[in-house]
């Protein structure tokens, strides 16, 4: 990146990096609507069209595949033209399908609007593009900048569901859609406009990173980039094994599910704060550092669920759990600017935060299929290790490759 001056508007870590980071924040918030609304509107979709519940979850399933699949296509989109016009075209995609949606006359319509135009058009912009958006914008702090934008998700967890309950108790689940449709396009239109400027991109430039490791070893790009992929796919089959079934788990126990949804808002509590705090940590020590920190403490909080089942003990662990895994999936996007062109950002973390989300899903199934058949969840917690292990080598391997030869390079 050309040097400017540190009160230059196009300056790193500048007072406009952190409001334009809030900006980022709260579109990120408004736009993970998409990731939650499915879930609450369940059992009215099950009741409105006459299916079971496995019918009825699927929209949230289809959703994520297409945030997935949409979060590729959205970071080639800011790769081009910079983050203001795919966020502004995801508002118009989100409006559309909310609306559309409130007027669906079948399931399968409702389905088409929740994947494509809702998960794969719309919230898809506002988590993976706009993390990389934002680490444009900071260096020193970059860490902590992606973290802090990576929570906009989770805040959208905690901050839409009672929303969205409170409206279809009201107005009914059309209604609500409707509306939900119409304030996130007069919302994120205006924030997106603040968000024209783009920033200042050597495109010449190669991270120190990168350099290091093509000088230790012939690894090619696309190498590493398909290891980042697994690495992300096994990181998030474990994330996935509590989060996705410890309401179940706790039900099987005795505890009941109420206390199963107690642990589960303890985790994604917990997971905020750890977010933020390994944003820090990943200042100090790089992406790959945090990598490993964050998948060795989630390992060990797998293998304390297989021997610890009571009550208190179980609140203690999906705590430690919480605080393991939330700086896990902002780390992949620290590791892509480490060892990829910045021109390529988008793109590349992408990519690699599609296959988080994948991995989410596939693991939420996966822990389902092995308690089918095994009539325990005993397997499927050591399943989730086996996957997280197969992340730490990976960022094991990662760090080894990026140790400098000879004399460490100056950072540019």
């Amino acid at each position: 990146m050309s040097q400017v001056s540190a009160d230059h508007p196009d300056a790193t870590d500048s007072p406009y990096s952190w409001f334009r980071l809030g900006v980022c924040l709260i579109l990120s918030t408004i736009g993970g609507v998409g990731l939650w609304s499915s879930v609450v509107v369940l059992p009215s979709i099950e009741l409105e069209f006459g299916l079971d519940r496995g019918g009825a979850s699927f929209p949230y399933t289809a959703t994520m595949i297409g945030f997935a699949l949409g979060g590729v296509l959205m970071g080639r989109l800011v790769d081009r033209f910079g983050i203001a016009i795919p966020v502004i075209m995801a508002a118009t995609m989100i409006c559309a399908g909310y609306v559309l949606s409130s007027f669906a006359p079948n399931f399968w319509t409702f389905l088409a609007c929740q994947a494509v135009l809702i998960g794969m058009l719309g919230s898809s912009a506002t988590f993976g593009p706009m993390v990389a958006d934002v680490s444009h914008w900071f260096l020193k702090r970059r860490g902590l900048a992606i973290a802090i934008v990576a929570s906009g998700n989770y805040l959208a967890g905690a901050i839409w569901p009672p929303i969205l309950q409170e409206a279809i108790v009201s107005i009914g689940w059309r209604g609500a859609y409707f509306w939900v449709g119409v304030f996130c396009f007069c919302t994120m239109i205006p924030l997106a406009l603040l968000l024209r400027r783009r920033p200042d991109i050597d495109q010449g430039s190669v991270p120190v990173a990168a350099k290091a490791a093509t000088a230790s070893a012939p690894v090619s790009p696309n190498v590493v980039l398909m290891l980042l992929v697994v690495a992300g796919v096994g990181c998030c089959v474990a994330m996935s094994m509590p989060q996705v079934h410890i309401v179940a788990y706790c039900g099987d126990l005795g505890y009941g599910p109420a206390v199963g949804a107690e642990m589960l808002s303890l985790m994604l509590g917990l997971g905020v704060v750890s977010r933020l705090a390994s944003g820090v940590i990943a200042d100090k020590i790089g992406g790959v550092g945090t990598l490993i920190l964050g998948s060795t403490l989630q390992c060990l909080a797998l293998l304390f669920y297989l021997p610890f089942d009571g009550l208190v003990s179980l609140y203690l662990v999906s705590a430690l759990f919480g605080l393991s895994q939330g700086g896990i999936v902002p780390s992949y996007a620290l590791i892509v600017r480490e060892y990829f062109p910045a021109r390529q950002a988008g793109s590349r973390v992408g990519i690699v935060l599609m296959a988080t989300v994948l991995g989410m899903a596939l693991g939420g199934w996966m822990s389902g299929e092995i308690y089918d058949l095994t009539g325990s969840y005993q397997a499927a917690f050591l399943n989730g290790i086996a996957f997280n292990l197969l992340n730490m080598s990976i960022a094991f391997w990662l760090l080894y490759i990026r140790r400098p030869k000879g004399p460490k390079a100056a950072v540019a």
